[in-house]
């Protein structure tokens, strides 16, 4: 699996209301991915997940369910995320398929990418890189762990306090995607925030070396 760009992370939790017009602008403007994460105890919110399906089909965009590929699959997602303590990447590749995308939290550790893709992950993710507002306890990771995880095969996700100040050296330092939440879906203009870091990515390269 291939892919390059913008991975739009709509946490629910963090939002007054749906925000769907938020999340058609930030598809609009190029993001690839969206990934569905929601913390609150109201339980699973099925109409969400269908507008959400829908704007990002619309839109050609890969719709990825945060911790639960039991959810992913029933909603008929293209794929999940999964931390450390979420369950088996095994038992979700073999239950979504071959051709699901599934994502594994790797905080900034080289050996848990390695393992991950061993059980089936297709793409690894490293992070926090700077102060976040959706995971403000997560530990912090080395840009430099971005560089290392290219050799792996699979694309490399960067997230944790990405903005258009910093995205631009995340991206130099060997991230495939970028993963940002508040600086989209907190943004003034969401759509303006989304165009701007989609448009790193069509100058910008990893160094030499990542």
């Amino acid at each position: 699996m291939t892919a390059r760009g913008l991975y739009a992370i709509y946490d629910r939790t963090t939002l007054a209301g749906d925000a769907l017009d938020r999340v058609e602008a930030v598809l609009a403007a190029g993001a690839c991915w969206l990934q569905y994460r929601d913390k609150r105890d109201t339980g699973i919110d099925a109409a969400l997940l269908g507008e959400l399906r829908v704007l990002t089909r619309t839109y050609g965009a890969q719709l990825i369910v945060n911790d639960d590929w039991r959810l992913a699959q029933a909603v008929a997602a293209d794929g999940v995320h999964i931390g450390q303590s979420d369950g088996s990447i095994a038992s979700a590749r073999a239950a979504l398929g071959t051709n699901a995308i599934i994502g594994v939290s790797c905080s900034g550790e080289i050996q848990l990418a390695r393992r991950g893709i061993e059980q089936g992950a297709s793409y690894v993710s490293f992070g926090r890189f700077f102060d976040s507002r959706t995971k403000p306890d997560a530990p912090g990771a080395d840009p430099s762990v971005l560089a290392q995880a290219r050799a792996l095969g699979v694309p490399v996700v960067a997230i944790g306090g990405i903005d258009i100040n910093n995205a631009g050296d995340i991206i130099a330092a060997g991230a495939d995607l970028i993963a940002v939440s508040g600086a989209l879906f907190h943004a003034p203009d969401s759509g303006a925030a989304a165009r701007a870091l989609c448009a790193l990515f069509d100058h910008t390269r990893p160094h030499a070396g990542a």
